[in-house]
């Protein structure tokens, strides 16, 4: 008996190897598919793609009429009743605008004058959510130091005095730290006011805007940013040892908060309409600029695929949706109302959730956040797009707006482009249509089509983190 038990142990133990082959050789032949599928309407798709000029027209046209959209303006809201009203008109299934509510801040008129060693205006930005300083402004020494460590060790002499940060840009998300929590840092070392070097890796005498914050329980005091090539020349009056003396002038208010939208557009799936691929950026902007690169440019890549599928007669299994998310910004209003007005199912039946916030540069493909099952379908829809070589799937990626529903469990992506220039133009007077490149902008939307209408249309969803494939 005991003999039998190991034979049919072992039998068992075999077959059930040969099934986990079989099922890896099945599982191979399904992607492998996806990119034999495929190939002829993603070639379509680029075709179309790249015949079109007409959707960076609009973009232009857009950006021009309507300039920068910070929230709260007129200008966002008469962007979107624009956007809203040529959604509607188009050959689209539905569009709708979904309202939250989004912070309400002012710059008003602001100023920084160096008054000693030399008297010399420079350029500045105040910075999103900073308090005004008297109307006469803050007129004070200046300290200068070169990271949050500097500043503590040398914490004894800035009491009474303006820090100005003048950390040179690595990475981003490193270098804006000191615009975020510079003001907090330079309050507990008793300053009046801070400075810092701009968050931009390149400049013309161009400052940078952004949001910063306040913690509770120390004291508010303005925050503005000054240019790289002037937080360069205050640092070597002090290292030769001269006294600097500024005058800060902010007159920046903070209202209550205000109505805004988000606009949204579909083509209906045919067989799981309830299912939704979402694809979009944000609408608002920084008030510099006109908020071409960051973000119009995404949000009309992404509509201008969702137009393009429709215009070749493309009918996806699962509904392909465009969110122009607002609020962005300073606030991340825009991302969160659309994940919490919808119900809890609709959320779940999100099957991929698609942005593009990097600017719309030559594209190389996108970053990937979920299952590995699900990493390898993207990865064959990714070859579909070889020809144009945007195809690379890399691990890890999203965005600010779909990190709601990335939390709850939806895979997420974001779109890849060659980030060279970003951060040259990125949220300062600079990020203006003369920036970009009607090629690379329409390589963005054969990108985004492709990825789009595959995951939408292809026969198993993209499964979720613990799903299997189905």
């Amino acid at each position: 008996m005991q003999l039998i038990s190991f034979r049919t142990l072992a039998l068992g133990a075999t077959m059930g190897i040969l099934a986990l082959i079989w099922s890896g050789f099945a599982s191979a032949r399904a992607q492998q598919s996806i990119t034999e599928t495929y190939r002829e309407p993603a070639g379509r798709i680029i075709e179309e793609a790249l015949a079109n000029d007409q959707a960076f027209e609009n973009l232009t046209y857009f950006v021009d009429t309507f300039g920068p959209r910070l929230s709260g303006s007129e200008a966002l809201e008469r962007s979107i009743d624009w956007l809203h009203q040529q959604m509607k008109e188009g050959d689209l299934d539905s569009a709708w605008t979904q309202q939250v509510m989004v912070p309400h801040w002012v710059r008003g008129e602001e100023s920084a004058t160096l008054l000693s060693p030399r008297r010399k205006y420079l350029p500045m930005l105040g910075l999103g959510g900073s308090i005004a300083t008297p109307p006469e402004g803050i007129t004070g020494e200046v300290l200068v130091v070169k990271s949050f460590e500097d500043l503590q060790q040398h914490a004894d002499e800035a009491r009474g005095k303006i820090v100005l940060f003048n950390a040179p840009f690595t990475s981003y998300g490193e270098t804006v730290q000191y615009r975020v929590r510079g003001a907090i840092a330079a309050a507990k070392a008793g300053a009046v006011a801070s400075l810092i070097r701009t968050v931009g890796s390149y400049s013309m005498q161009t400052p940078h805007a952004g949001v910063m914050y306040y913690e509770e329980g120390v004291q508010k005091i303005p925050h503005a940013a000054i240019t790289v090539e002037d937080a360069r020349l205050l640092q070597r009056f002090q290292d030769r040892g001269e006294a600097i003396t500024v005058n800060l002038k902010m007159n920046a208010r903070t209202l209550p908060d205000a109505p805004s939208r988000n606009v949204i557009a579909e083509i209906r799936g045919t067989e799981h309409p309830e299912q939704v691929v979402v694809m979009g950026g944000h609408i608002d902007s920084w008030d510099v600029g006109q908020g071409a690169m960051d973000d119009a440019g995404g949000c009309f890549a992404a509509w201008e695929a969702l137009k393009l599928i429709r215009r070749l007669n493309l009918k996806p299994k699962r509904t392909i949706r465009v969110v122009m998310w607002t609020n962005e910004e300073n606030g991340s209003r825009g991302g969160e109302g659309y994940h919490d007005q919808i119900s809890a199912e609709a959320v779940q039946n999100h099957v991929l959730a698609i942005e593009s916030d990097g600017g719309v540069f030559k594209p190389k493909g996108f970053g990937f956040s979920g299952s590995d099952d699900a990493f390898e379908m993207v990865s064959q829809i990714g070859n579909l797009l070889e020809p144009i070589e945007s195809g690379e799937i890399t691990r890890g990626g999203g965005g600010a707006d779909i990190a709601p529903l990335m939390k709850s469990g939806v895979p997420g992506m974001g779109l890849r482009v060659d980030g060279t220039r970003y951060f040259w133009f990125h949220h300062s007077e600079a990020d203006t249509i003369d920036k970009l490149n009607n090629d690379d902008f329409k390589r963005c939307v054969a990108t985004m089509a492709v990825m789009a209408y595959v995951a939408a249309d292809m026969p198993k969803t993209l499964p979720k983190m613990g799903e299997a494939t189905h």
